[in-house]
């Protein structure tokens, strides 16, 4: 696979065209007809998870998210092919990983309510908090990479970042030292045409970020990042190479992200319309749909039934949380300073007032 769809080569690698059609056989993969409907049922789960978190958010009941809307084929393909011992180091766009990793719905609900066990992860093995500061967990991800490697130890650790995280240092350095080492690192960029509201054309001069790889002696490739089967393929190669002692990989998934950046963007600003048509085309949850549906393996009315189901068991769970969440106000603001400074009483006080205008 890397041979032919070499980086430099600007050859994006797809499996299924926007229709489901099944266009390159060569590297379908190995999966069954109950297995690829799984991997569609916890896209469309995360999907509907992913929607209703942003209408907890629009009414007041949950902070600033950040929409995993669109790019639900790459967290989905990377669940299917991690293990417990693999390694998730994540951004903060990864819901379908998460949720296959072992983090519950609860934990991601906590989290985005400013609750720091939303953090803990309690069934969850070999995960690292989501990252908010963009690109700085990568070097961590480098270095698990080299203690799973000085330990002689057959897993991998997958980093995730946007494209927006690449224009940081840190993406550097950690992919730099990564080739250096030979570690078993997948470094899986999710190019989602913007770094918040900065278009991915002004964010570098080279022909995609796959193409960097080539710069730190390592291989690289650019994947169809809403093909499904694309991203599990590559995820899946890339895992074996790495495992197999040929050091990291880098995977640029070439997506779209449908929804803002967070609940406080507007994405309106920034792109068109018209745009955003072009890439509805393209959407993974429709595509692997029209698969399933051309190959008998699902229907629309399925789909139709489905999604109401989704929709109350996540209300039960949000509902769950709310009803259970309880944290000592001040625990947010006193574990950092002896002596709060005075920008954080002006915060305390702030947000003193943000609850009491909510408890009304």
């Amino acid at each position: 696979m890397f041979t032919k769809y070499n980086a430099i080569n600007n050859k994006q690698f797809q499996i299924i065209d926007n229709e489901g059609e099944v266009i390159n056989k060569e590297f379908f993969p190995k999966l069954s007809d109950e297995e690829i409907v799984k991997a569609y049922k916890d896209m469309l789960f995360a999907r509907t998870a992913d929607i209703q978190i942003v209408s907890y958010q629009r009414q007041g009941r949950i902070y600033t998210y950040p929409p995993n809307y669109g790019q639900e084929a790459i967290a989905g393909a990377l669940g299917k092919v991690m293990i417990d011992d693999d390694w998730l180091v994540p951004a903060f766009r990864e819901l379908g990983a998460y949720l296959a990793k072992g983090v519950s719905l609860k934990e991601i609900f906590m989290y985005f309510m400013g609750h720091e066990n939303g953090s803990l992860f309690k069934n969850a093995k070999n995960i690292l908090p989501m990252s908010v500061p963009i690109a700085s967990q990568l070097t961590h991800a480098t270095g698990i990479g080299y203690e799973l490697k000085y330990h002689k130890k057959k897993n991998v650790v997958f980093g995730i970042v946007g494209d927006g995280g690449t224009s940081e240092g840190d993406f550097h350095e950690a992919v730099n030292f990564a080739g250096v080492w030979k570690v078993p690192v997948i470094f899986i960029v999710q190019n989602n045409q913007y770094g918040i509201s900065t278009p991915f054309k002004i964010q570098t001069a080279s022909n995609g970020i796959a193409i960097k790889a080539l710069a730190y002696g390592i291989q690289g490739i650019q994947v169809d990042g809403n093909d499904y089967f694309a991203m599990y393929e590559a995820i899946k190669t890339a895992k074996e190479y790495a495992i197999n002692g040929n050091g990291p990989v880098l995977i640029e998934a070439v997506t779209y992200r449908k929804g803002a950046h967070t609940t406080s963007d507007d994405p309106t600003k920034y792109r068109s319309k018209e745009e955003e048509q072009s890439w509805e085309n393209k959407d993974p949850l429709k595509r692997l749909k029209s698969y399933l549906i051309k190959n008998k393996l699902f229907t629309e009315k399925e789909v139709e039934k489905l999604i109401p189901e989704y929709k109350k068991e996540i209300d039960r769970l949000f509902e769950e949380v709310e009803k259970e969440i309880n944290y000592e106000f001040g625990d947010i603001f006193k574990f950092m300073y002896d002596v709060i400074p005075a920008d954080l009483q002006q915060q305390k006080a702030e947000h003193e007032r943000f609850l009491s205008r909510k408890a009304v």
